[in-house]
């Protein structure tokens, strides 16, 4: 068991067994982690977390460094497997213990992922960047070839399509990589600081991106960022991490209008002060 070593992470604690509510029904939730802990030898990373997100929508997971995100999503994400609890997409239970080979992979393939270094290779070109998963998954080329017109299409890339990836902007890349994520037409979406690496007007255009594929494919979003913009303009609802334990979560408005906890009033008074 996690025991916060300073008063005000004690203080985080006893507000979040007395205010964190979850909706009442796990089938009106793309994700929901119960009780989740992971540790990497004695180091205690994650401690009991809970999490629930609604189909549909996009969800912040907001911390220092080293207070658990990138852990936390990996585990949601179905790329990390927990030392104790529950992970559940869509109110069904995904065992990653007992999953192996080609089920496990058919699992995975519920969720995708893009990073800060977008991970593409040099040489392929967008278009090619976009079918690999596909091409390793055995789609056959037909399908492979119209699933990618479609997503270069949805990412405005069209034109783009036989470009290598060294010769595209940061933007673009990472546009190539937003569409590689969901050819297999994951139901969630994970991003772990996509947007980090890029220009405040470049981000702007992968935001704005990433709201129309909600709203047009109805994908849920999990985002882990540290950039506070970034959740004020994208984020419906956000969740604070410290110590392993999420201390606080809320709709975005209200958490950084009225942040209850020491770790969110920290986070939030540094935002303002970059």
């Amino acid at each position: 068991m996690f025991h916060a070593e300073r008063p005000a992470e004690a203080a985080d604690q006893a507000h979040l067994a007395h205010s964190l509510q979850f909706p009442p029904s796990a089938e009106e939730s793309a994700l929901r982690l119960i009780s989740v802990s992971k540790a990497f030898g004695n180091h205690s990373v994650l401690d009991n977390i809970s999490l629930d997100v609604p189909k549909g929508s996009i969800h912040g997971i907001i911390g220092k460094s080293g207070a658990g995100k990138t852990t936390l999503i990996r585990i949601a994400g179905l790329l990390e497997t927990p030392d104790s609890g529950t992970v559940l997409y869509e109110g069904i239970n995904v065992p990653l213990h007992q999953l192996r080979g080609k089920d496990l992979l058919a699992a995975r393939r519920k969720a995708g992922f893009v990073f800060q270094n977008f991970n593409l290779f040099a040489s392929r070109s967008a278009a090619g960047n976009i079918a690999f998963p596909l091409e390793a998954a055995g789609w056959p080329k037909p399908r492979i070839r119209n699933r990618v017109h479609e997503l270069l299409e949805l990412v405005g890339l069209a034109d783009k399509a036989g470009r290598p990836a060294s010769r595209l902007s940061g933007g673009e890349k990472q546009r190539v990589a937003i569409a590689r994520a969901i050819a297999h037409h994951p139901s969630i979406l994970f991003s772990d600081e996509a947007t980090s690496a890029l220009d405040p007007e470049t981000t702007r255009s992968v935001l704005d991106l990433i709201l129309n594929l909600r709203d047009t494919l109805g994908l849920t979003v999990v985002m882990v960022t540290h950039q506070m913009e970034v959740v004020r303009r994208i984020c419906d609802s956000v969740s604070v991490i410290a110590g392993g334990s999420i201390v606080e979560e809320g709709i975005v408005s209200n958490v950084f209008a009225h942040p209850r906890t020491h770790a969110a009033k920290a986070l939030i008074e540094e935002a303002s002060h970059d």
